[in-house]
């Protein structure tokens, strides 16, 4: 234990002051209470900064629930009634050592902790957590109802080995059987109610990891034990249409899950790795229709140009940006919008992730010798009007958009650069000639997507000078002169967010309409930064600028536009 007092260890570290620190010891003497009851009657410190400190000051470690996934194995060893009334959670089992780490609202609660070793057989390691957070993983955790599964699954695991090398034509009977089906559909069902965009089962030493990416960020949720890895990835193999007995090769299915009136379209991808196949569920809506321009962030002068390049009867339209910054989602966004009776709409994908009412939609095929360029060659022979090509890769394709849209075809694609000024030297680069692409090219939108603060925990706080400036610095002209105290938002966190303070995501976008004067600076091959600087004095709003705007509406937040927009 350590010599110091809590008092003095939050004095330290800057919580509380010296007027405090004095008045907290006199109250100990005179009252004859805990330094704890004191501290927290005061409402000054925050249960994360109390726990951290009676962690330095017992010397016990603190573990931070939020960050980490927590173990089905661990969780079968401790009852839920158990973990309730002593306000514990199992985190971690290792089997070989048998030991059981636990968060423990007061790890110093020597008859728990005995009582639990006389339960489960296993030595426990206490660790200090919050009181609130771990009420929060005992309701989402052993809610998710894995634990009776996951010991069902060992079990069946242990007796099956000999089956499996026997027979296996049985395999697929046995991977089909209750508990390993409950914990894939389990785990679709927790990712569609916590917004995963997708689900990563890793195989790691040791144990298996799953992780959700929610709203662009990895949060590992579960880990369950290397036992049941085989059985879980070949029934998610068996439900995709992937060969169950090839583990050489990376493989990639797809298939379909409906829970609570939500259908999900499901894009499966296999990777063999060191410690056995990785898998990456993408997780698709079926249900519910693409979004707005103006719901994706889109506005202002922005979504005019871009409206008015839509309109023309011909031109290429790009979308740029880094992969996952949402371009095929604006690509979706201004199909369906422009999609009529009237137009022949045709794209070419890879993969076709939505499937949009009225627009024929291609998958590429490159086994079957059906690429981008071969299907863009046949595309003009089917009379279309609109034309989509997933992404510009090469120089054929480079060709093929500017022929489309010269012989009078509006044509979108995608391109992977850093901003919108990039383009047309990218295309330059990839063999297009530079007087087709100045008569082609009309329009250049780059993108990215960051978080949404969530609406439930929003709160306003007066920023820091150096922040304040460079708010100022860059927007310039675009900053309200009439702002009379800067005030920023953030996310406190809470049950709706899952305590990250985010909830959703909305994209910042700048989009160059190719002027005269653009044209003849792509006509004489000039750098990606004159462009820009044209771009910017004919009125283009930069990246960072329009997430700054955003800051400032109280959309998101400053260090989420750094994040994805710092050049």
């Amino acid at each position: 234990m350590n010599e110091k007092t809590l008092a003095q260890i939050l004095f330290e570290q800057k919580l509380i002051d010296k007027k405090a620190l004095e008045s907290i010891h006199l109250e100990v003497v005179s009252q004859g209470k805990t330094e704890e009851e004191i501290i927290q009657k005061l409402g000054t410190i925050s249960d994360e900064d109390l726990t951290a400190a009676k962690s330095i000051l017992y010397n016990i470690p603190l573990v931070n629930l939020k960050e980490i996934g927590i173990s089905s194995e661990a969780l079968a060893l401790i009852p839920k009634p158990v973990a309730e009334k002593h306000i514990l959670v199992p985190f971690a089992y290792d089997k070989k050592k048998n030991t059981i780490s636990v968060a423990m609202a007061d790890p110093l609660d020597l008859e728990a902790i005995e009582f639990m070793e006389r339960k489960s057989q296993a030595r426990i390691f206490p660790f200090f957590a919050e009181k609130e957070v771990i009420d929060k993983a005992i309701a989402e955790r052993y809610a998710q109802g894995l634990t009776a599964e996951v010991t069902a699954a060992l079990k069946e695991t242990e007796t099956v080995a000999t089956v499996q090398t026997v027979d296996a034509t049985k395999l697929g009977e046995i991977i089909r059987e209750a508990p390993i089906a409950k914990i894939v559909s389990t785990l679709l069902e927790f990712a569609i109610k916590s917004r995963a965009s997708d689900i990563h089962v890793e195989p790691q030493e040791g144990k298996t990891r799953v992780r959700y990416r929610i709203d662009g960020i990895l949060h590992e949720k579960l880990v369950l034990p290397q036992a049941v890895h085989e059985s879980l990835i070949s029934r998610i193999k068996i439900l995709a249409g992937m060969k169950i007995d090839e583990k050489r090769i990376p493989q990639d299915g797809r298939f379909n899950f409906r829970s609570d009136g939500e259908e999900i379209d499901l894009r499966i991808s296999s990777l063999p790795t060191v410690h056995g196949e990785k898998i990456v569920m993408r997780l698709l809506k079926k249900t519910g229709g693409v979004p707005t321009l103006a719901e994706l962030g889109l506005g202002g002068r922005a979504l005019k140009n871009l409206d008015d390049a839509v309109l023309r009867p011909h031109g290429i339209i790009l979308i740029c940006g880094p992969t996952g910054s949402g371009k095929t989602t604006t690509l979706y966004s201004i199909l369906s919008k422009i999609s009529s009776i009237r137009v022949n709409v045709v794209s070419i994908e890879d993969p076709v992730e939505y499937q949009i009412p009225g627009v024929n939609q291609v998958q590429v095929n490159p086994t079957a010798g059906l690429t981008f360029a071969s299907a863009l060659r046949s595309f003009l022979r089917q009379d279309p009007n609109i034309i989509m090509v997933g992404e510009i890769r090469d120089k054929e394709t480079t060709e093929l958009a500017i022929q489309a849209s010269l012989t009078g075809h509006l044509v979108f694609s995608t391109l992977h650069t850093n901003s919108a000024a990039s383009a047309p030297p990218r295309l330059l680069d990839m063999g297009a000639e530079p007087f087709l692409l100045v008569s082609s090219l009309t329009c250049v939108v780059s993108q990215r997507v960051l978080r949404k603060i969530c609406l439930s925990c929003r709160e306003a706080y007066a920023p820091d000078p150096l922040v304040a400036g460079d708010l100022k610095d860059v927007l310039g002209k675009l900053f309200p002169e009439k702002m009379a105290a800067l005030r920023l938002y953030k996310g406190k966190g809470c049950e709706e967010c899952n305590n990250t303070g985010y909830l959703g995501r909305v994209g910042i976008f700048e989009v160059i309409a190719v002027s005269e004067k653009i044209g003849r600076f792509v006509l004489e091959r000039a750098p990606a930064v004159d462009i820009e600087k044209q771009a910017i004095a004919e009125g283009m709003i930069t990246l960072k600028q329009d997430g700054y705007l955003k800051v400032l509406a109280g959309i998101t937040t400053m260090e989420e536009v750094l994040r994805v927009a710092q050049d």
